[in-house]
């Protein structure tokens, strides 16, 4: 019997027919647009440092992590609401799987606190946004349910650190910032209501005040319901609530920090009564929680509590770029891996035209985000150093990253599916859960049409980020010697022609129809410039210039109009193609000609 199983294995009905996937491989020492832009925007110095951890990384995503990412999903957390006594203790178990990988982000990497604090693989202080988003692209890679939990214990650190009186950080900011599993405390971020998703000025759970302690905080107590609950048992959930009397709508909520047990150890007044059967991001418990006079502290002005959680969901949103971008590369290489690794009609499916211009599909979206990811988290790390033009810049990169990158998730997981073809569709390939956990972000931190008018009508229409937008991408790119200048014209009339159409987008409010594609325009826009700009420096330093050619793309593809019954072709195109499917570098040369081409 081994024996014909071996030669059944071998034969014309073996399993050689299967192309591979990647597990197995490491997703950072394969992933070279990644490095390359890493060399372009990381101080040298604390990229040697990071060098060693990203690799640490990159193995486990593409090995352990995987495996246990798989392992998760098939058995999701289960809800005990009452311990044997009868007592309402309820309480969550997980699979070991999913604990495993809580001690990888958490406690290896510390991925929650490395923004917040030293000492954290050895930094000396707190982590670049550069750095901790590239741990969250390759993270992500191996598994994306946990990594919500894991950015809202980032966010609610900041808000925390950001609004939070000395009192109350000294009850808590050591043990949110801990890696300690004994010690630590996790956070979630509670909003939804049945009565306000989007509309968060809706909801309808109060807050009554108890009155300042003795140790000089301020307590409350919450009554209502939240119906979705992403990261259900947290440590700590930051929560909006309405204070009785105070305003309605937005105006009115205050924000309080909620924690899962008190001071004694006791449970606080809160019950989780129901986990959430999901269609993606099953590993991680999404419930839905009623407040029974739950006990919980006041963070910063009770008038301003909006206004202070927006902070935190506008750091989630750039979070959920950077995770659309990792979740789009896993589907790149798995795409690659299967077109070239099956044959078929005599050859390997990635020589088909067809099937090339399908690839491209998939690669173009990708690299696209990858080339946001370095930008705002490069512009992020100069905010933070207190320079208000980088401040005012991500104020509009992060709901253009969050709303484009994340719908080009979703048809890029699909094309990655159809590629590996039926079996793509088998739960036991990556590719079924990628399409499934796709979904979800064009829906946490604000709908696309919600991310869309926060664009338009708030940064483009109040505070003219667009303008910014444009003069920081022509600032990057303008001086380079290395970008022919006719193609240099071409990025300035397409960066003054989308500028002009948010504009008058923002201006008339017949037009908000418009403003998911002026959202994306200005998405394109970006990063066309991005690319030419990093594929240019990279060629001229000796190294890869393909990214031009993929700038050039955007704009024939995205944002230049097409007749799509024309059968002209464009020599050029082919030609790119042909060598941003293959693996060898481009040079700047062939790169600056086929662009001007």
């Amino acid at each position: 019997m081994p024996d014909m199983i071996h030669d059944l294995n071998r034969g014309p009905h073996g399993a050689h027919h299967i192309a591979p996937d990647v597990h197995g491989q490491n997703f950072y020492a394969i992933d070279r647009q990644l490095q390359d832009l890493l060399r372009l925007y990381m101080e040298p110095g604390l990229r040697a440092q990071m060098t060693p951890h990203f690799e640490r990384l990159g193995e486990l995503a593409g090995g352990r992590l995987d495996e246990l990412a798989m392992i998760a999903d098939k058995h999701p957390p289960v809800l005990q609401p009452r311990d044997r006594f009868g007592r309402d203790e309820d309480w969550i178990d997980y699979h070991p799987a999913y604990r495993e990988m809580e001690k990888i982000a958490y406690e290896e990497f510390g991925l929650h606190a490395m923004s917040h604090r030293a000492g954290v693989l050895g930094l000396a202080e707190p982590a670049h946004p550069l750095v901790k988003y590239a741990f969250t692209y390759l993270f992500v890679q191996g598994e994306f349910g946990l990594m919500c939990p894991v950015s809202m214990s980032d966010t609610s650190n900041f808000t925390m650190k950001t609004h939070a009186s000395p009192e109350l950080k000294h009850l808590l900011m050591d043990r949110l910032l801990s890696q300690d599993p004994a010690r630590m405390m996790k956070g979630a971020q509670l909003m939804t209501e049945k009565a306000g998703g989007s509309d968060v000025g809706a909801l309808e759970t109060e807050a009554e005040r108890i009155g300042v302690g003795a140790d000089g905080i301020e307590r409350w107590k919450i009554y209502g319901q939240k119906w979705f609950c992403s990261h259900a048992d947290a440590d700590l959930a930051l929560i909006l609530a309405r204070p009785r009397g105070a305003a309605a709508g937005t105006r009115g909520l205050a924000m309080f920090a909620l924690p899962r047990r008190l001071e004694d150890g006791s449970r606080n007044s809160y019950r989780i009564v129901r986990l959430k059967d999901k269609l993606g991001t099953r590993s991680m418990a999404s419930g839905e929680i009623v407040l029974d006079g739950a006990t919980a502290y006041l963070v910063g002005d009770v008038n301003h509590g909006f206004k202070q959680m927006m902070s935190q969901v506008n750091l989630s949103r750039l979070s959920h770029g950077v995770r659309a971008a990792s979740m789009m590369r896993r589907c790149l290489n798995e795409a690659l891996a299967a077109a070239r690794g099956r044959r078929a009609f005599g050859k390997p499916t990635s020589e088909y035209p067809l099937l090339r211009r399908q690839l491209m599909k998939i690669m173009l979206p990708t690299e696209q985000a990858l080339s946001m990811y370095a930008f705002s988290a490069d512009t992020m790390g100069r905010a933070d150093k207190g320079d208000k033009d980088a401040a005012n810049l991500l104020r509009i990169l992060t709901p253009v990253y969050k709303f484009r990158a994340c719908r080009d998730n979703i048809p890029v997981a699909s094309a990655a599916l159809e590629v590996r073809g039926g079996i793509g569709y088998i739960e036991e390939w990556v590719t079924a859960r990628l399409v499934r956990d796709a979904q979800i972000g064009t829906i946490w931190e604000g709908t696309s049409s919600i991310n869309a008018l926060d664009v338009v009508q708030r940064a483009v229409g109040k505070s003219g980020g667009h303008k910014t937008l444009s003069a920081a991408l022509k600032a990057k790119y303008e001086p380079s010697g290395a970008l022919p200048g006719q193609y240099k014209g071409l990025l300035g009339a397409t960066l003054d022609r989308v500028e002009r159409f948010v504009e008058a987008v923002a201006a008339d409010s017949k037009q908000e129809k418009r403003s998911r594609l002026a959202a994306g325009a200005l998405y394109h826009a970006t990063t066309a410039a991005l690319l030419a700009w990093e594929g240019a420096t990279l060629g001229a330093e000796g190294g890869d210039a393909r990214r031009l050619l993929l700038s050039r793309l955007v704009i024939e593809h995205r944002l230049a109009p097409q007749d799509p019954l024309s059968l002209g072709e464009q020599g050029w195109e082919e030609e790119a193609i042909n060598l941003l499917l293959d693996d060898a570098p481009v040079p700047l040369a062939k790169a600056a000609a086929l662009v001007a081409a």
